[in-house]
């Protein structure tokens, strides 16, 4: 995929930037909080929302929007730091997973399943930043 210093990079400039600061901070919708804290979304490896569980159509509709303003933010971040759309949204998802706090789901590295994030550290790629 890349090399360490790339992903420092990239992980230096997402959180300069404060992209990453928190999702639900960045995302301030009051649809996607409640589905945060009701484990119905969670933060997948590579960057983007995945849907925990049952899907709906509203729910399906949300996700697919935040993931798109979050590759539009991925990629002109991508290109302004010489690097591709999936190194920065791996980068980005390493973050996410990092920030999420007891309770919320996440993509766990070693299984791939989905993870309710406890007080230990989260399971992450050991590529992570």
């Amino acid at each position: 995929m890349t090399n360490a210093r790339t992903l420092l990079k990239l992980a230096g400039a997402a959180v300069a930037l404060g992209l990453l600061a928190s999702p639900a901070q960045a995302q301030r919708d009051p649809a996607y909080q409640a589905a945060r804290e009701a484990g119905q979304v969670g933060e997948k490896m590579d960057g983007y929302l995945g849907i925990v569980g049952a899907e709906t159509p509203a729910l399906r509709a949300m996700v697919n929007d935040l993931n798109n303003r979050r590759r539009a933010v991925y990629a002109e971040q991508a290109q302004a730091n010489n690097a591709t759309l999936e190194e920065y949204a791996f980068t980005a998802g390493c973050l996410a997973i990092s920030r999420t706090v007891p309770g919320e789901m996440y993509q766990a590295y070693s299984t791939g399943t989905w993870t309710a994030r406890t007080s230990a550290a989260p399971d992450r790629d050991p590529r992570c930043p």
